[in-house]
């Protein structure tokens, strides 16, 4: 079943497709889209606060308030706002077990 999500796509649908991975999910989204993009157009939320149980979504939307971090399979975190997915990519909400 595919469900809308937050953002829902009006025009501009017929850039080429990509394929991610978000907490062992595979998710689509389109060439060009940031990872927050992604993440939204195809869910809810990007990630629970480490302050509380709600939902974030994100703020700035311009990578100055820290608030759209996530992480990649292999560790390293990225901000979801100012970053391009790439096909591919492995996204978790949640950092690993062990990070730094």
């Amino acid at each position: 079943m595919i469900t809308a999500g937050r953002i829902v796509r009006l025009a501009e649908r017929d850039r080429a497709q990509l394929h991610f991975f978000l907490d062992g999910e595979r998710r689509s989204t389109l060439s060009g889209d940031t990872v927050l993009t992604a993440m939204l157009a195809s869910g809810h939320a990007l990630r629970k606060s480490e302050f509380g149980p709600e939902p974030r979504t994100g703020f700035c939307l311009m990578g100055a308030c820290q608030d759209c971090w996530v992480w990649q399979d292999e560790g390293p975190r990225l901000r979801a706002c100012s970053t391009l997915l790439s096909e591919g990519m492995r996204l978790r909400t949640m950092p690993p077990e062990r990070w730094p």
